[in-house]
């Protein structure tokens, strides 16, 4: 056993022993003073080595200085390594291991060690307790009982192959981590070795709630690309959960992939700098991004979540600055289709990094995406449960409607395009048509140069019926809609008045049986109180519509007289013109706001609503 520890000096590394050296071994850039006895006696290829430079008459003679005043004159033997598997620095181990010294054997060097025993023959034939003996003795018994050290010696693989690769090792590891993820033991998923005796105190640990049970996630990601590819190809293989898979690839993607966090997300002429400014080059990042998306488990996720689909997003508009395969795109855009419901517009709302589209956002890709979500929706149906509408098909509607509201405003948005979206979802995704009525009108105010026709097709995609009263009054009043679409929902406003006030007055007519009971008279003289107020709204509001009736009906007459002095001058071409470009007939009957018969008339309804 040697007590004293070793020293470097510079680039030369010294065993502290009291007697001279007489071996230098050269590996890298560093020079190990040692001695040849306790080296032949563990390695055959070091004794083997030895020997022949022993007996090689060519040996030369140099002078090694100690100290820094005694200088000891001595034939040494130097031997060159420059293929020792994990350099000098472990060479180091490998010396203090033959001196009989203590060192720290952890999952991060097991992995070098057990290959530089390989590569000096240090087997348990030549030499008992031998150190391929003591590493493989430390994997079988520590590291391959806990997850987290099993990805710590997977990741030292990486500095040893292809020696390590040879003796099969990664693959080991691999096999570790995809049974004890499999597993699920929190024991081993979480990290804690199961067959040792310290297992009680992390137990202890782990009910205090001090680890955290992500952090193998973290591990994995450390690993390189083609270890980390083995990694999940072996979890897919084993049919392991798709969550798990999902979650090691979006810890591996934030780690290696910038842009994907909404802070770095600026649309600019440095965008796509902005991804490709770290250490790795752009194609080094496409073909990790693309390993990421190839291996994502297309079923949705039980799991699935907001911040699972905003990762797909940003993976997304990263594919398209690094300008990723087609095959890529597509994957992702299928992906997210499964889960759309689970977006926010934020994630929605991609901008345009090609120049071949003429919007500021992507709009093409979104039409992409509503198209595989409908596939799955036919998949599923529409309709829930005994009609009940579906909640993820309404999600989406209401996501429709404020992406359609956001990207109106852009004036090299087609009208056609603003429609077919409008268009893409049935009937069921929308309970009220408020957020789309928002987005018609902010669509006509952003372009008042369209045409009439172009306009009543825009208006189209109304359903003048799920307008909520609220809507309605706005409507009515808003001078960018068509005069056919106004008076559309002046209709269906005076409707659902109508229907209102009956249904109240249904509810309200009939005294119930229990009324001798006084609680009861009271709750119904309170209910008789409220159906009272909520009539005398109704009849305002009716006043009020009666109001924006009378004031059409004026400006009707006014269009009247013009069309008659026109009509006197003889330019009953420009009448027809005009009827055909307002689509409907003027009737002077109808439009005389003097005609007796329209006077009585409205009277007669007066007095029946007074009634």
């Amino acid at each position: 056993m040697v007590d004293e520890q070793p020293s470097s000096r510079g680039q030369a590394w010294f065993c502290a022993t009291g007697l001279p050296s007489d071996i230098v071994l050269e590996i890298e850039d560093m020079s190990l003073h040692l001695h040849k006895f306790p080296l032949m006696s563990k390695s055959r290829k070091l004794h083997q080595l030895i020997t022949q430079q022993e007996t090689n008459p060519a040996a030369e003679a140099t002078t090694v200085q100690e100290g820094q005043s005694d200088e000891i004159e001595e034939v040494q033997c130097q031997i060159s390594l420059p293929a020792f598997p994990g350099g000098s620095e472990t060479m180091e181990m490998v010396a203090k291991f033959c001196y009989g010294a203590k060192f720290e054997l952890t999952s991060s060097t097991v992995v070098p060690l057990r290959c530089a025993g390989e590569f000096l023959e240090m087997t348990e034939e030549y030499s008992e307790d031998n150190l391929i003996s003591k590493t493989e003795r430390f994997l079988s018994q520590t590291v391959f009982n806990s997850l987290r050290e099993s990805v710590k010696a997977l990741k030292s693989c990486e500095r040893v192959m292809p020696l390590a690769e040879i003796l099969g090792i990664p693959q080991r590891c691999i096999d570790s981590i995809t049974s004890r993820a499999y597993s699920a033991d929190p024991a081993s998923l979480f990290g804690w070795p199961v067959s040792n005796g310290t297992n009680r105190i992390e137990s202890a640990v782990r009910r205090k709630g001090t680890t955290n049970p992500e952090f193998w996630l973290d591990d994995v990601a450390g690993l390189g690309l083609p270890l980390f590819s083995g990694l999940i190809l072996s979890m897919r293989s084993q049919d392991l959960s798709p969550e798990i898979i999902e979650s090691c690839l979006m810890h591996y993607a934030k780690k290696h992939i910038p842009g994907l966090s909404r802070s770095n997300r600026k649309l600019s002429s440095s965008s796509s700098s902005s991804i490709t400014s770290t250490s790795t080059s752009e194609s080094q990042q496409r073909e990790e991004l693309e390993t990421i998306v190839s291996n994502l488990p297309m079923q949705k996720s039980s799991r699935s979540s907001t911040q699972t689909t905003t990762f797909l997003f940003g993976l997304l508009r990263t594919a398209n600055i690094l300008n990723a395969s087609e095959r890529c795109r597509s994957t992702l855009e299928k992906k997210i289709g499964l889960q759309l419901e689970q977006a926010t517009l934020d994630d929605l709302l991609i901008p345009s990094y090609s120049y071949l589209n003429e919007t500021l956002y992507d709009v093409a890709c979104f039409e992409r995406i509503l198209a595989y979500f409908s596939e799955a929706l036919d998949e599923i149906g529409i309709e829930g449960q005994d009609g009940v509408r579906s909640p993820t098909l309404m999600l989406v509607g209401k996501l429709m409607d404020g992406y359609l509201a956001e990207i109106a405003s852009d004036a090299n948005l087609k009208p056609d395009r603003l429609y077919n979206l409008a268009v893409s979802l049935p009937e069921q995704a929308r309970l009220f048509d408020d957020g789309l009525y928002r987005a018609v009108d902010v669509y006509l105010k952003a372009h008042p140069w369209i045409s009439e026709a172009e306009r009543e097709k825009i208006c189209g995609v109304l359903d003048c019926q799920k307008l909520t009263l609220e809507a309605c009054t706005h409507a009515a009043q808003n001078e960018r809609l068509p005069l056919r679409a106004v008076v559309q929902v002046l209709f269906f406003e005076q409707l659902q008045l109508r229907r209102a006030i009956a249904g109240t007055l249904m509810t309200t007519g009939r005294p119930s049986r229990e009324q001798q009971d006084d609680e009861e008279n009271q709750e119904s003289n309170v209910t008789w109180r409220a159906a009272a107020r909520e009539n005398q709204v109704l009849r305002l509001d009716m006043d009020s519509m009666r109001t924006r009736v009378n004031q059409l009906e004026r400006e009707c007459s006014s269009m009247k007289k013009a069309v008659e002095k026109i009509d006197k001058e003889g330019t009953r071409g420009w009448m027809g013109s005009l009827n055909k470009r307002l689509g409907c007939k003027f009737n002077s009957r109808v439009c005389d706001s003097q005609d007796h018969a329209v006077i009585n008339g409205r009277k007669a309804r007066h007095r029946h609503h007074q009634e």
